[in-house]
């Protein structure tokens, strides 16, 4: 059984408001790139790690990185889908449809070790996969379309926040993403294309630290968590 990570890293990253993209703002004495690859570097039995990044990207493979060697740089696409299935087309001829691919966010500096072997553990089993999520723990308000107003409260105790990295076997997610592709379905990650397919992705508790780096105020609050966590 293989294993493979895809961390896509070819966005611009609009949402925070900088001309720098995120991944290559500093965090630590590095860059959020570089902070989460040599997180995932760490992990045992994985074959390569694969990062989709921008194709006029001319920084990321410049960095620094713990272990370079466990690292693979190819053109990503315009959408986050577009790259992780550029990163399956990458590993096609070397995986089996059972493999595993982890798929997990480049902002998402601070995911825990133990979270990732729990998520593996967890799996090892399944036919499909799972992702790692959070218990939604606060009220949630739906609203009125195209307005501020509160149309409805959700039922919080159903609903979880999906976090990375995401785990699917290889086959499956690569039938599913292609299947996204070409009907045009807007999928915005890798669980939504394999629930596309009638699947049911498996829920595994993850850490509520596993942040992800949208906005400025985000930066601030994971350098804080990764100082803590060391």
């Amino acid at each position: 059984m293989n294993y493979w990570i895809i961390v896509p890293a070819a966005g611009a990253g609009r949402r925070f408001g900088s001309e720098t993209p995120k991944q290559y703002l500093p965090l630590l004495d590095s860059t959020v790139i570089q902070c989460t690859l040599n997180r995932l570097s760490l992990l045992d039995n994985i074959c390569k790690i694969i990062v989709p990044i921008n194709p006029d990207d001319l920084q990321a493979q410049t960095l620094s990185y713990t272990h370079p060697e466990k690292l693979q740089f190819v053109a990503g696409g315009v959408e986050r889908s577009d790259s992780v299935l550029a990163g399956l087309n990458i590993i096609r001829d070397r995986a089996q449809d059972d493999d595993w691919v982890l798929v997990h966010d480049v902002a998402r500096p601070c995911v825990r070790l133990s979270d990732i072997r729990q998520l593996i553990e967890t799996l090892s089993e399944d036919e499909v996969g799972g992702v790692l999520a959070n218990q939604v723990r606060d009220t949630i308000k739906q609203s009125v379309e195209h307005s501020f107003r509160v149309s409805s409260s959700l039922t919080r105790n159903q609903l979880w926040q999906a976090l990375t990295p995401q785990m699917f076997r290889f086959g499956v997610l690569y039938q599913a993403l292609n299947r996204a592709k070409k009907y045009k379905v807007s999928v915005t990650d890798e669980s939504a294309a394999i629930e596309a397919l009638g699947y049911q992705p498996l829920l595994v508790l993850g850490a509520y630290d596993n942040i992800k780096i949208t906005y400025p105020e985000d930066l601030a609050l994971a350098d804080y968590l990764l100082r803590q966590q060391v």
